[in-house]
């Protein structure tokens, strides 16, 4: 395979006042602050190896996310036998 592929991102397209759909996504789940803890060690030291703890509290964060939606969408489901 030569060269990057052209159905890639191209996320410099994308105009300063349009919101990144990750970053939406994220800020969701309330788990926006860990995910930028991840962005900040990445960057100043570009090495994801020293980076595990703020890596692992943004996945445990997201497990919890994961979790309590889970949790949500079977109450939902229970409810909706229940009516019918």
């Amino acid at each position: 395979m030569s060269g990057p592929s052209p159905q890639g991102h191209n996320w410099s397209q994308k105009s300063d006042d349009e919101e990144d759909p990750l970053d939406q996504m994220i800020l969701r789940t309330g788990c926006a602050t860990f995910h930028y803890a991840v962005q900040e060690c990445m960057a100043e030291h570009q090495d994801w190896r020293k980076c595990q703890r703020q890596v692992q509290a943004f996945k445990d964060c997201m497990k919890e996310h994961q979790k309590q939606r889970m949790e949500e969408l079977q109450k939902r489901q229970k409810l909706a036998q229940v009516k019918s």
